[in-house]
């Protein structure tokens, strides 16, 4: 990427002129995130494309095993609906990945298929907004390697990922889709990912603030923009006010 580092930050450290300015070059290199209309625009432009001139391909810091957290913390409630409860019976066996959109080739996955792919195990912190944090080795199948599967178009921008509790979707751009780090999560700390903690499957994206890390995810769609998505800002907790893109 030809964009200076130092251009945008100059630009954006010089106060609201400085923002919009900001903004202004970063539109030129591609690099508006979803949520960067309003008023926070400008701001939230200068985070995403800041952080993405200035980290790259840089690794979240993965850590010894020693330093697990006992226990890690299990935010919220697994779903109570018939649907979930009867696939949790079954032991997830008729469980579905879908994958779509700007694809090749279609597919749906089982758990059990998911788990055969090349896996990925690190340790990392995966850290809330609300305060809380935890350490825990997440094994899963990187994202890049379904992408690859079911052959992604050259227009690709995002990846939509959404969970079985409908509400709760979420995006990332394709540096983060195709980051090693970025896995489709189907165990924890040596054993099967709890349904605490969003199994039998999880997006888990530890460059960014844990609730990207959307649970029970059972659909993937590659798009070109995400207009069509919601309030067309990416992601359901950009629609209630945090940020689409948290890199840490």
């Amino acid at each position: 990427m030809d964009l200076s580092r130092r251009k945008l930050i100059t630009a954006g450290i010089a106060g609201a002129s400085g923002l919009a300015a900001a903004a202004r070059i970063a539109d030129r290199y591609g690099l508006i995130p979803p949520d960067g209309a309003g008023i926070w625009g400008p701001g939230e432009t200068l985070t995403y494309a800041a952080q993405r001139v200035l980290t790259g391909d840089s690794m979240a810091r993965e850590f010894p095993r020693e330093l697990i957290s006992k226990p890690p913390h299990a935010n919220g409630r697994p779903p109570k609906d018939d649907v979930f409860v009867k696939h949790q019976t079954a032991g997830f066996a008729d469980w579905r990945l879908a994958v779509d959109g700007l694809v090749a080739r279609p597919m749906e996955f089982s758990v059990a298929e998911i788990k055969s792919f090349p896996s990925r195990s690190q340790i990392t912190h995966l850290a809330c907004e609300e305060g809380w944090s935890f350490i825990a080795e997440w094994t899963g199948v990187p994202l890049s390697h379904i992408l690859e599967r079911v052959g992604i178009a050259a227009t690709a921008r995002y990846v939509v990922y959404r969970s079985i509790q409908e509400r709760w979707w979420d995006s990332v751009d394709m540096a983060d889709a195709l980051h090693p780090q970025t896995i489709i999560t189907w165990g924890m700390n040596g054993g099967d990912l709890p349904v605490g903690h969003g199994g039998p499957l999880r997006v888990r994206v530890p460059r960014q603030l844990g609730y990207k890390s959307v649970k029970f995810v059972t659909r993937l769609t590659v798009v070109d923009s995400v207009k069509a998505f919601g309030k067309g800002m990416g992601s359901f907790a950009a629609e209630r006010g945090y940020a689409w893109y948290n890199g840490i």
